[in-house]
C-alpha cells in the first residue's frame, strides 16, 4: 500500500531533475504519472524509465496555454481522471547581472516559470472543478521565494519565484471554499543542470569558489523534495490550502549547515548533477 494508491498525477517538465524525481517517487507510491517536455526526445526517453503502464508521456510547451488544456484532455483520456498537478517546469538566466543580460532570455525566464505556474493552474482548477474533484495543485517555490532570499545575478528567476508564492497564496485563497488545495513546495538546493557550473559565465567564474561552497553544504538529492511532494499529494492535505514545505529550512538547513565539516572530512559530499 502507497500513499498515492490510484492517484494519477500531471507533472511538468518532468524528463529530469527534480520534476522526474517526484515522478519516480508518486509511482513508487502507487500513483500514475503523466511526464511532460518540450521535447518529445526527452518524454519518450524518460517514460521508458517507469514500469509498464505506470507513466505516460505528452509534449506540452507550458508557455502555451492552449498546450495546458490538451495535457488536461490527454491525461483524462489515458488515465480517466487527475488527482495531482504539479508546476514544476522551469528555466533559469545565465548568472550575470541585468545590463549584461538578454532581455529576450529573461523575459523567457518569466514566460516559462511564472506564466506556465499560470497556466497549468488554470487549465487545472478548471477541470477540477468541471469534473467535482477536490484535487491537488502543488507549485514549486526557490530562492527568491524566502523573505530575505535574495538572488542577485539571477534577477529573472528569483523574481518568478517571488512572484509564483504571491500567486499561490492569492489562487488559495480564490478557491479554498472548493476542497481544493493550493500549495507551494520548496525543493531546496539540488545539483542541476540549471545550477551548474560547466561553461560559466565571467561572472560565475569570479564567484566560483563561493558558488561551489555553498553547493556542498546546502545541495541535497532530489529525492528530499519528492517525499514532501507525496507528502503535499497525499490525504494529509485534504481540505487544506495555501500550505508551505520547504526541503531547506529549519532544522534541515541548520543540519546541513553542521554537518558540512564533517560530510567534507569524510569526503561524503554529493557532487551529482541530477
Amino acid at each position: 500500500m502507497g500513499r498515492l494508491d490510484e492517484k494519477v498525477a500531471v507533472i511538468t517538465g518532468s524528463t529530469r531533475g527534480i520534476g522526474k524525481a517526484i515522478a519516480h517517487e508518486f509511482v513508487r507510491q502507487g500513483a500514475k504519472v503523466v511526464i511532460t517536455s518540450s521535447s518529445n526526445a526527452n518524454v519518450q526517453a524518460a517514460v521508458a524509465e517507469f514500469p509498464p503502464g505506470s507513466a505516460f508521456g505528452c509534449v506540452c510547451d507550458v508557455v502555451s496555454a492552449a498546450d495546458m488544456e490538451r495535457l488536461i484532455d490527454a491525461a483524462t483520456k489515458r488515465f480517466g481522471r487527475i488527482d495531482c498537478f504539479i508546476n514544476n517546469a522551469g528555466i533559469s538566466d545565465p548568472f550575470m547581472n541585468i545590463t549584461e543580460s538578454d532581455p529576450e532570455r529573461w523575459g523567457r525566464v518569466i514566460d516559462t516559470n511564472l506564466k506556465g505556474t499560470y497556466n497549468g493552474c488554470r487549465a487545472a482548477i478548471s477541470y477540477f472543478l468541471r469534473e467535482d474533484i477536490p484535487g491537488k495543485i502543488i507549485n514549486m517555490a526557490g530562492s527568491g521565494t524566502d523573505s530575505g532570499s535574495n538572488t542577485p545575478w539571477m534577477s529573472a528567476y528569483g523574481s518568478t519565484k517571488a512572484a509564483i508564492a504571491r500567486f499561490t497564496y492569492a489562487v488559495a485563497a480564490e478557491y479554498k471554499h472548493t476542497g481544493i488545495s493550493v500549495m507551494l513546495l520548496h525543493p531546496g538546493l539540488v545539483r542541476t543542470g540549471m545550477v551548474s557550473s560547466d561553461n560559466p559565465t565571467p561572472e560565475l567564474s569570479r564567484q566560483l569558489a563561493t558558488f561551489s561552497t555553498i553547493l556542498d553544504i546546502f545541495a541535497q538529492s532530489p529525492s528530499v523534495a519528492a517525499k514532501l511532494a507525496v507528502q503535499l499529494a497525499s490525504d494529509w492535505s485534504d481540505s487544506k490550502t495555501g500550505i508551505y514545505l520547504s526541503a531547506l529550512r529549519g532544522r534541515r538547513k541548520k543540519w546541513l549547515l553542521l554537518t558540512y565539516p564533517f560530510r567534507k572530512m569524510m569526503n561524503r559530499i554529493d557532487r551529482r548533477t541530477y
